[in-house]
């Protein structure tokens, strides 16, 4: 069976990795030109995408890639520094978790499947008729059994197949944007807070620059075309006008990688329509940097790939009994969203205040108690490490 994988971020190749091992023969076209390094954020792995990972034996890889980000420093207007320890944090939300750069995870996924998998970069699907005939901007028509869109939030498959979906905007703008080096401490990131805007600095001991990210709130969504990048940058200096000086000198930088989306979550009912399915962003974001969307995403296309396996030659019963798998994860993943979304930015003087103390308390409290309050709100912090993967037999390494 013939399966067309669009996009080569990391739900594709992570799909195309389990469906080339099974036995599928799978192509994955990208838009850009080659893999995309575009100076992506940091994003988190927890236990059950942890799991998949060692599955596909990249392991070793991707935690050679971990930022090693060990402490967080928050400063804010008229205050003293209050700091954590991201280890003691994390290690209480989940029993395995590894923080990596996403464009360091999408390579090591690549290079894992470059030998077994097609991949045509420099192209785009324009269109995909419901017998499987697809046609491209620049290659010429071809025909697959299946095709998945993996191609992100703003997923060209989804709006082929589903038409417009309306997206849910969730009150808060990201953006990320490259600096030197030596403007991050070497261990930690550095976060500025105020009420409506966070920013802040970290590197890892691997890249050769350092990354800034800045989150900030607005009632309603901007207006700006997701390629503008003039546009976005004179929104960005407009949300951080009068900050911290340190936070003027990184917008200032101009050189290197930028990066700026909403804050946004989809709620399609179902993923899949005829030959076609969707996974990771392209089908159920939960909202950048909120939500848990990566470990979703390689959990997703884990469970996609097994579930196609499983069923042979029905695709219609792999595609349902995939969102079955699926829907509880992802409802979950939406509602965490939501709930970081309103606290993770203050929206008062009162919800600084309180992400100070409550960072403070952490610091303070007993290892064992944080770990037992945490784990406690399964359908929270513990959310994806609540989630039990299905299991399928492990197909055998090409």
């Amino acid at each position: 069976m013939g399966v067309l994988i669009s996009g080569a971020s990391v739900a594709g190749p992570a799909l195309a990795w389990w469906l080339s091992r099974y036995g599928f023969e799978v192509t994955v076209v990208e838009r850009a030109p080659a893999l995309r390094k575009t100076g992506g954020h940091a994003v988190d792995l927890f236990r059950p995408a942890m799991d998949v990972v060692e599955r596909m034996g990249v392991l070793p890889q991707v935690l050679d890639k971990a930022t090693g980000t060990e402490r967080l420093v928050v400063r804010s207007p008229g205050a003293r520094p209050v700091e954590m320890d991201m280890r003691r944090f994390f290690g209480a939300m989940s029993e395995r978790h590894v923080e990596v750069m996403r464009d360091d995870l999408a390579e090591i996924f690549y290079n894992a499947t470059r030998d077994d998998v097609e991949y045509v970069f420099g192209d785009s699907i324009t269109s995909i008729s419901d017998d499987g005939e697809v046609t491209f901007e620049r290659g010429a028509p071809r025909r697959f059994d299946l095709v998945v869109g993996a191609d992100g939030l703003h997923s060209n498959v989804r709006r082929l197949v589903f038409g417009q979906v309306p997206d849910h905007f969730i009150g808060a703008h990201l953006a990320v944007l490259s600096l030197p080096k030596d403007r991050a401490p070497a261990d930690g990131t550095v976060m500025h807070a105020e009420v409506g805007r966070l920013a802040g600095v970290y590197t890892a001991r691997h890249l050769p620059d350092a990354r800034a990210v800045f989150l900030f709130r607005t009632d309603e969504p901007l207006d700006y075309h997701h390629r503008d990048v003039v546009r976005q940058r004179e929104l960005l200096n407009e949300a951080f006008a009068g900050a911290d000086p340190e936070v003027s000198g990184w917008l200032d930088h101009r050189e290197g990688s930028f990066y700026f989306d909403s804050v946004t979550q989809l709620r399609l009912d179902t993923w899949s329509r005829g030959r076609v399915t969707l996974v990771g962003d392209a089908g159920y974001c939960p909202g950048p940097a909120v939500g848990g969307s990566t470990s979703l995403a390689v959990v997703g296309a884990y469970t996609l790939a097994g579930e196609l396996a499983a069923a042979r030659d029905d695709h219609e019963r792999a595609f349902r009994s995939y969102e079955a798998r699926m829907g509880e994860y992802v409802r979950g993943s939406r509602e965490l969203a939501l709930g970081a979304a309103k606290r993770l930015v203050p929206a008062s003087k009162r919800d600084l205040w309180v992400l100070r103390q409550g960072i403070r308390a952490f610091k303070h409290l007993p290892t064992p108690l944080g770990r037992l309050l945490v784990r406690l709100d399964r359908s929270g912090l513990r959310l994806h490490d609540s989630v039990e993967l299905p299991e399928y037999p492990l197909p055998a390494r090409r």
